[in-house]
């Protein structure tokens, strides 16, 4: 009796936690996951003017340059087999990466991931079930297309100081 009280709470917090995790347009900011991802997008932003959602993954710790590295040169049959965390995080991390550079009104740019190394001609895989949605979320890459002052402004309000702090 004991162990089915015990797996009906469980089971009750899961389905809690998974009404929660929905990240729609209003409710996206109050997800814990956006501040990490809007300073991913800003640190991504000092380097350079295009922001992929690779780079945001590997910003923020979910993929490993070791793992990107074995995926990109094929050792791994699709990029969502080395995330770190959960399909759903994932997913939920893609959808508030769309939020935020739509916010910041970033130009999308459909791109093509190949295989690097012996066979170039190869086209990498982003998730197991091959969906386009999917796919295309994670191979869209977001362009800054506006003044590099506004890009400035967006770091600095994005990124805290970390001078401050000491």
């Amino acid at each position: 009796m004991r162990f089915a009280v015990g797996s009906l709470l469980l089971h009750q917090r899961r389905l809690q936690e998974k009404a929660m995790k929905q990240v729609t347009v209003h409710t996206y900011r109050q997800d814990t996951y956006y501040p990490r991802v809007v300073r991913a997008v800003a640190t991504i932003l000092s380097r350079a003017d295009v922001v992929a959602p690779v780079d945001v993954l590997l910003e923020m710790g979910n993929l490993t340059p070791k793992n990107h590295e074995a995926w990109y040169r094929g050792h791994v049959p699709y990029l969502e087999r080395v995330f770190a965390g959960s399909l759903s995080k994932a997913n939920r991390i893609l959808r508030l990466i769309g939020f935020h550079v739509h916010d910041l009104n970033m130009v999308p740019r459909r791109t093509v991931y190949y295989q690097g190394g012996n066979r170039k001609n190869r086209r990498l895989r982003f998730s197991k079930s091959g969906q386009v949605g999917i796919e295309e979320a994670y191979a869209t890459h977001y362009v800054w297309n506006q003044s590099q002052e506004k890009k400035r402004h967006v770091i600095a309000r994005s990124i805290p100081d970390h001078s401050q702090e000491a």
